[in-house]
């Protein structure tokens, strides 16, 4: 299949087709965003004087390669500054995913890892999750992995978008040595490890320093718009990535990268003072959905994602259900079914609106439920 075919099987992420028809007035419970201001020294951080607003190396600014090495307890030579962990993701695809081959991939999961996939001239491979909070089933997964012997890639992604489910060092550690007995690239996307309410998700660096890592600091710093990602593996697996990123890109934004090194040079005080207000966040939530549904709910293992269950007669049709939310009750949800058939009886709800927004929304939601 050539280039052009295969982008034309591509289609708009069923995420902007709910949320760039938001009426006015509307509560965006939809898109992953803090709400939270930037961090006082990212804000600084930018409007630095250095002189020249110059290149730097492909590879990434050597003090902010240092500082995320330093966060994950690796070498500088194991650490790749992209783009977002979305840049990371592309380049590491790109690298390593041979046109004809399979990528594994969570079912439900991030919507851009099938879009990924088949850019490369792959086909996306989905395991299921398990039925109890959708986490990482290492069983599952080798069972998909043994019955796809064209697989190049397997993508985890612990703490889940859009489920919060994590998963354990021993399902972690089983499934790291499958990828490692075949040679195949293992990716653990772990942007959103550092928002969770009390117990950490272990790392992929946990168990094997043979599989990259993929983060940013667009959840846990709360900065996406800065665009500064990274991946932090064996540098077999990254020194191409880094090609394909460098032609790409030529390389992420200096300033960017200034204000992403202050972030990680403070991350004990802004990773705390985020964790409490995405505790607050679920607090409100927790609260409204008890109150106005009568729902006893429990925190995600990370995230700010409720995967909240649709009543069952939205089973059917799951878009237009929430679609119907947003024009009627003036809230957006994102349906599961958008992050694959297994989530086709959920919704992700994002708290990471205010505390005042997650309230009205679920108050305008109840009517719905009740029915």
């Amino acid at each position: 299949m050539n280039p052009a075919t295969r982008l034309s099987l591509l289609k708009p992420s069923p995420i902007r087709a709910i949320t760039d028809g938001t009426p006015p007035g509307a509560i965006p419970l939809g898109l992953g965003e803090p709400t939270w201001n930037l961090p006082e020294v990212a804000r600084r951080a930018l409007l630095r004087d250095p002189g020249p607003c110059a290149y730097v190396p492909h590879v990434g600014l050597l003090e902010l390669r240092k500082a995320v090495a330093a966060f994950h307890g690796a070498q500088v030579e194991e650490v790749l500054i992209t783009t977002g962990s979305q840049g990371a993701l592309f380049s590491l695809f790109q690298a390593w995913v041979e046109p004809g081959t399979k990528v594994l991939m969570p079912d439900p999961g991030f919507v851009a890892y099938p879009a990924l996939a088949r850019i490369a001239g792959a086909e996306p491979v989905t395991y299921p999750l398990s039925k109890d909070r959708f986490r990482l089933d290492a069983e599952a997964l080798i069972r998909v992995l043994d019955a796809t012997p064209e697989a190049s890639a397997v993508i985890l992604n612990l703490p889940s978008n859009p489920t919060g489910g994590g998963g354990d060092l021993a399902a972690l550690k089983r499934v790291a040595e499958a990828c490692v007995a075949r040679g195949i690239l293992l990716i653990s996307d772990e942007v959103y490890r550092d928002l969770h309410f009390g117990v950490r998700a272990p790392s992929l660096r946990d168990v094997t320093d043979r599989g990259v890592v993929t983060s940013s600091v667009s959840k846990g710093w709360g900065a996406p718009g800065l665009r500064v990602g990274w991946a932090v593996g064996d540098p077999a697996w990254l020194t191409p990535a880094r090609v394909v990123h460098g032609y790409a890109v030529t390389g992420t934004a200096t300033p960017a990268q200034w204000a992403a090194l202050a972030l990680l040079e403070h991350s004990d005080a802004i990773l705390a003072e985020a964790r409490a207000a995405v505790q607050l966040r679920w607090e409100a939530l927790a609260s409204a959905l008890r109150e106005e549904l009568g729902h006893t709910v429990t925190p995600p293992d990370g995230t700010f994602y409720h995967f909240m269950a649709l009543p069952e007669s939205a089973h059917a049709d799951p878009l237009a259900f929430c679609l119907k939310l947003r024009d009627e009750a003036k809230v957006v949800l994102i349906p599961g079914l958008a992050f694959g058939e297994g989530g086709r009886g959920h919704a992700r709800l994002s708290f990471a609106a205010t505390p005042e927004q997650l309230r009205e929304g679920v108050r305008r939601l109840a009517p719905y439920w009740k029915h």
